[in-house]
Parts: structure tokens; sequence; C-alpha cells
């Protein structure tokens, strides 16, 4: 049986974000295939009752970490290199191109490592020089150590075959192509079917929620904006969010499970505005609940969306504005484009497909076959 551990995540079950997310979708997967999967969590994020446990056939270790923007991600991913390098697994998948510093230890221990390296961290605005180096030292170590990277995007892949002249493994993000019934979430926060628009994100300032609502402060409209997300250390970028007048505007905070699904199979029409990072999982998700998304015009975005959406000019307000009237005043053309929007996520980022790539890379890797 392969042994597979993978790190870099706040761990599983899901209750965070994207890598959390996919940690979860690919393990899972994975084990139905017959590995055998360890997921590394972060206590303080993942309940200790999962410890050393088992949740969906995959094996828990909720590990310490340091409780701090800048330290977080990076002491626990430490923890977990100690933690597994002296153990008998074939492949340690390490998350975030930050993490990819500690790649080096198990490929002492003759463990063949992949990184999933995500999109341009150091791009982020919440970063400070220090962390912006950190992550740019991350890309370098990423072409170093382990024995593959993976990119979840095209752009990306170009990116660091330009920047660096390595080659990377495409591997997208997965969605699940979803519908759902229920409404209890509906009902908390007096929502109807089709009756709001729907943004989820991380609340940071290069995710643009600020740019959304203020073009939805400028729409004549009865639907409501459904805003999804929080952020750890965004205190004040999310304060002055709330202190719209704009009482269409809704605040959830983080949602997962049922409710999510309820809020993406319900909504009108999807707003993403995102312009850092590859693949965003949100996106692609809402795609595949058969979503009109309009869409930030960043090359990682257009990327996804094809022809399957609406598309305004890169974070312009006025823009955006005018495509939020267009999806109103159109929805035939609103219902056109989530029709092929569930079409073009069934086809090409699908979990099992997903899985399938990775299933392949691990594969190879281990028979000693030259990665491409």
């Amino acid at each position: 049986m392969v042994k597979i551990a993978i790190l870099g995540t706040r761990g599983i079950p899901a209750n965070y974000g994207g890598f959390e997310t996919f940690a979860e979708e690919l393990s899972g997967r994975l084990v139905e295939k017959g590995f055998f999967v360890t997921v590394y969590g972060r206590s303080g994020y993942i309940d200790k009752k999962y410890d050393n446990g088992y949740y969906k056939g995959v094996h828990i270790r909720v590990l310490p970490s340091i409780k701090s923007k800048y330290f977080d991600t990076i002491s626990h991913t430490f923890l977990s290199i100690l933690n597994v390098a002296a153990k008998k697994y074939d492949i340690i998948l390490i998350c975030n191109a930050a993490n990819s510093i500690f790649s080096l230890i198990p490929r002492i221990f003759s463990k063949k490592v992949v990184v999933n390296v995500d999109g341009v961290e150091r791009r982020r605005k919440k970063w400070n020089i220090l962390g912006r180096l950190w992550y740019l030292f991350g890309e370098i170590f990423s072409c170093l150590f382990p024995n593959a990277i993976v990119t979840d995007a095209r752009v990306i892949q170009d990116y660091y075959l330009r920047r660096y002249r390595k080659k990377s493994c495409f591997i997208p993000y997965g969605a699940n192509i979803s519908k759902t019934d229920n409404v209890g979430l509906l009902k908390k926060y007096n929502l109807d079917k089709n009756d709001f628009f729907l943004y989820v994100s991380r609340l940071e300032p290069e995710n643009n929620a600020h740019i959304v609502i203020k073009a939805f402060e400028k729409v004549k409209t009865d639907k409501k904006l459904v805003i999804v997300g929080d952020a750890p250390y965004s205190g004040d970028y999310i304060k002055k969010l709330k202190e719209t007048k704009d009482k269409r505007i809704i605040f959830t905070g983080f949602i997962y499970g049922e409710g999510y699904k309820e809020l993406q199979g319900n909504t009108y029409c999807y707003i993403h505005a995102t312009e850092v990072g590859g693949t965003h999982p949100a996106l692609i998700e809402a795609m595949g609940y058969g979503n009109c998304t309009i869409i930030n015009s960043t090359p990682e975005n257009l990327e996804v969306i094809k022809d399957c959406g609406i598309i305004y000019e890169k974070n312009n307000v006025g823009d955006l504005k005018r495509k939020i009237n267009y999806a109103i005043g159109n929805p035939y053309i609103v219902e056109k484009y989530g029709m092929k929007a569930m079409k073009r996520i069934k086809r090409y980022y699908s979990w099992e497909y997903v899985t399938g790539e990775y299933e392949k890379l691990f594969s190879n890797l281990i028979a000693g076959k030259k990665i491409k």
C-alpha cells in the first residue's frame, strides 16, 4: 500500500479555505483508490479528537503551531515534517510554496516530495517586506528541493517556466457538480432563490470585496449581495467593509458544508473579484453549481472562465456596476452562461480528474520515471 502524507494545510475536516478543501477532497478519493493517506492539521483549527483517528478513511494528525500571521503556516509545517520524515511514507505532498524550504528534509530520508506552489503569493498586499521575501525564496526552493512541483493554473505554470526555467506539472483545482434543495440558511438571512448575488473569499484587500461592495451600492435593484468569508489578520479591512450603509449587503462570515451549498445552489449570479493566486476554488465551485459568474479580468480568472461568464475590466468599479446591471437585465444570458460553466467544470475540473492526475504523478515518482 502506497503511503502519502499531505502537509501545509490547516487540516480536515475542511473549515477554512481552498487548500483545506483540496486536502479533504483529494485524500478521501485517494483512500478509495487504495492509498493510505495522512493529513496533518493544526490545533485550533482541527479538533484534537481527530488526532491519530480517521475521517472518511483518512488518517489525521493534529499538531500545534505558532498562532501568528507570519509563523502559523511554517511552524506547523516544520513540526509536521519532523514528525513524518523518519516514518514510512512514500510520497510527501506539501501545500504552499512558503513551505518548500522544508522539502529538503524528507529528501534526505529518500522520500519523494511534491510541492503544490499555489499562486504567486508574494504579491498579496497583506505581507510586509519580510513576508514577500520568504515567499520569493519559497518559489526558488520549490524549484530546487522537491522531486516535482504542481501548478494549478497554466498562467502559474508559465510563470515558473519563464522566471525560473522550471517545468511543473499542471493539475487544476477541482470542483463538484452539485445541486441542493435545502433552504435553512436562506431563511436565516431572509433570502429567496435567485434573489441575491454571491461573493465568496477571504476578506483581504487583493480579493477586492471593497470593489464589489462599491459597485453594488450603485446598482438599483431589490436583489441582495451576500458576502461570505472572513480573515484572521484583516480586522481593520473587514471593519471598513462592514461600514457600508447598504442594507442589501449581508455579511455571513465563513460558511461551509450544507449552508455553503445552499448559497451556491440558489444565487442569481456569482461575483469573483480576486486578483492574486492561481485557480480560485470558489470560482470553479460556483461554476460547478451551474452559476453565471461575473469575474475580474485577471489572466488566472480568464483561464478558468473562458467563454462561460461575464467579464469586467480589472478592478474597475464602474464596469463591474455595468456588468451587474447587465446580468440583472438579461436573465436568459445568466442561465445560458450557468449551463456552459457547469459543462466546463465537468469536463476539465472534476475532482475525479484531479485525483487521477495526482495518482499518475505519484505512481511515476515511485517508479522513478522522469516527470515532464
